[in-house]
């Protein structure tokens, strides 16, 4: 199986800078946790990348069936728990005006199951994902 490799760098006190390929992304605290505030903070990025993995999973189901969808939106949330700071569960909801919501909803669920991170996270925290 092949591997992905991402590689990190503390910038300073507070920050560390990741390279993904020819991409990179800060990652930070708030000022308020004690960083800096130069990038999103770890668990953010987390959401981000459920996020935008699913949706990379999703335009390429639309392209292949050469659907005109131009309009998605997600919204990632996750519900923090204590000892240990972890997601209890993580919700992400889908919105379009594409008006064959019957279409919509399967290109969904191919997309869900298709998704590196959703496979990933859902051994480990309770993760749905709903059409609005």
């Amino acid at each position: 199986m092949p591997t992905i490799t991402v590689n990190l760098n503390q910038v300073d006190d507070a920050t560390t800078a990741a390279q993904i390929r020819q991409h990179a992304v800060d990652i930070d605290r708030p000022e308020a946790k004690g960083g800096r505030d130069k990038g999103a903070m770890g668990g953010e990025l987390l959401l981000a990348s459920l996020g935008g993995c699913f949706n990379s999973n999703l335009l390429a189901a639309i392209r292949a069936r050469d659907l005109e969808i131009n309009d998605i939106a997600i919204e990632v949330s996750g519900d923090l728990a204590e000892a240990p700071a972890r997601f209890s569960s993580i919700n992400m909801v889908v919105k379009s005006g594409f008006n064959d919501r019957e279409t919509f909803e399967k290109l969904v669920k191919m997309s869900e199951r298709a998704c590196i991170v959703a496979n990933t996270l859902k051994g480990s925290v309770e993760l749905s994902v709903t059409v609005a």
